[in-house]
């Protein structure tokens, strides 16, 4: 299965400059102690999260237990996605096992759907008929918009004001198309991905179930699911949603498709950390395979390449972010009219 990375154009174009320059600066090199310090603190909440639910036992303030796992399981899901550009590692087979342990096993998604459909997502961004994310239940654009019937037509129109309510949703989302993946996708290790999927599914629904009445429990599964899903939303909403929306079979070259559809989101350490460095998601466009942590440093050589050759460069503080996002999405729903 090709990465996002391979899929980056040879020598000779404007991208190849930009390369030479990322790799002088030492940016795609492993960093393999950040990478394990964050991944000991990640697992330490994760226990930490479910031994306080024991703790705390049949009471409603478990409830809040379920907010903390919700905020965990995401940056569980970010180290899923480092794994699966092979950021940590850089190895196809330490970087899977990582993903399955992180993805299948501790949160319920399985890394080989993830990877399978996120590659499609950096190979064409912002693409019709071949970015999947913009294929999903919202319209990126007019086009897509007046196409729409029935409760799509509806979802499309509102789609602003949904946005949010949808998100809760989205949790369950990933979970039926991990599973789905497991039965008709023709992922790699379907058996191991399955079984580590249903290990999950057993472990969390029965701790669950033992520790909390029924009324609790789902109450508990409902608030941490629904935001979850939130999170992992707000997360990636920022990043693609108001940017160029480019037409089926696009052949912008591979620098220009990935900066103009592209945002970045300016903030210090609570915002790397809270959108689990995808903040920088057009240095992550460009180089899939480069380490979380060297973004940052990576930010400014990006920048400034792009005013070298001409190509507008999108940053936004957060709450612009989603604004502009919204904004967006109210335009396109208005098409339905």
């Amino acid at each position: 299965m090709a990465i996002a990375s391979d899929l980056a154009p040879a020598r000779g174009s404007e991208y190849s400059i930009l390369l030479r320059r990322i790799r002088q600066a030492d940016l795609l090199d492993r960093r393999s102690r950040y990478y394990g310090w964050r991944s000991a603190l990640t697992a330490g909440a994760f226990v930490a999260g479910w031994v306080a639910l024991v703790v705390v036992g049949d009471s409603w303030w478990s409830l809040l237990v379920g907010v903390f796992l919700a905020a965990v399981f995401a940056q569980i899901a970010f180290l899923g996605h480092d794994a699966g550009h092979r950021q940590i590692f850089g190895s196809r087979r330490a970087d899977y096992l990582y993903g399955v342990i992180a993805g299948n096993l501790a949160i319920g998604l399985s890394i080989g759907w993830w990877t399978s459909n996120h590659n499609r997502h950096h190979a064409h961004p912002n693409t019709e008929g071949a970015d999947p994310d913009a294929m999903g239940v919202l319209a990126f654009s007019g086009a897509r918009a007046r196409a729409g019937r029935g409760w799509r037509r509806f979802v499309f129109r509102h789609q602003a004001a949904l946005f949010f309510p949808m998100l809760l949703l989205e949790g369950g989302s990933l979970h039926y198309s991990s599973i789905r993946a497991v039965f008709r996708w023709p992922i790699p290790n379907r058996g191991w991905e399955g079984a580590l999927l249903a290990a999950h599914f057993a472990g969390y629904l029965a701790t669950v179930f033992l520790v909390l009445s029924p009324g609790k429990a789902l109450a508990f599964i409902a608030v941490q699911q629904s935001l979850f899903g939130l999170y992992m939303g707000c997360t990636f909403a920022p990043n693609h949603k108001g940017m160029a929306v480019l037409p089926e079979g696009d052949n912008t070259d591979f620098l220009r498709r990935q900066v103009l559809t592209s945002r970045n989101v300016r903030g210090g350490f609570f915002v790397d950390t809270a959108l689990g460095g995808l903040n920088y998601q057009i240095e992550h466009h460009l180089f899939p395979s480069m380490p979380r942590a060297n973004l940052r440093r990576a930010q400014p050589i990006v920048a400034a390449y792009c005013a070298e050759i001409g190509v507008p460069y999108c940053e936004t503080g957060l709450v612009e972010s989603y604004v502009q996002a919204l904004t967006h999405l109210s335009e396109v729903g208005s098409h339905t009219r």
